[in-house]
């Protein structure tokens, strides 16, 4: 494992109707909470997969986000993500999505644990 502080990522995406609170149940049609936490999850682990040995990949197991402004559908919002810290295999992420002028929607941290994958379904398979 080569993962070191300083790795950045960025992902940008459009909101769609699919990404929106209304699609999973509310009944506001913007960006959802959930959707920015699974792109900050997403940009956070892509960043890192490059750095992991074979075999290996990380899940996550830490979400400490505000979610700050709303986006409408067919707005850009842009996600960046910062390794801050590194604990044997915990890997802890400063992560910011941003929509398309500038304003801040969501910021936080995220930690991510690398796993052995093979290792890691055996043992979640092995449970009852």
């Amino acid at each position: 494992m080569a993962v070191v502080e300083g790795i950045k990522g960025f992902e940008e995406e459009v909101v769609t109707e699919e990404l929106t609170a209304t699609h999973i149940g509310g009944t506001v049609r913007v960006f959802a909470t959930p959707m920015m936490i699974t792109l900050m999850e997403r940009v956070s682990r892509v960043s890192i997969t490059p750095y992991l040995d074979e075999g290996q990949d990380s899940v996550g197991t830490l979400v400490n986000v505000t979610h700050e402004a709303s986006v409408p559908v067919g707005n850009k919002v842009r996600c960046e993500s910062e390794v801050i810290g590194i604990d044997r295999r915990r890997v802890t992420f400063r992560v910011e999505v941003r929509d398309e002028d500038g304003t801040i929607v969501g910021r936080g941290i995220h930690e991510r644990f690398i796993v052995d994958v093979d290792r890691f379904i055996e043992k979640t398979y092995t449970k009852k």
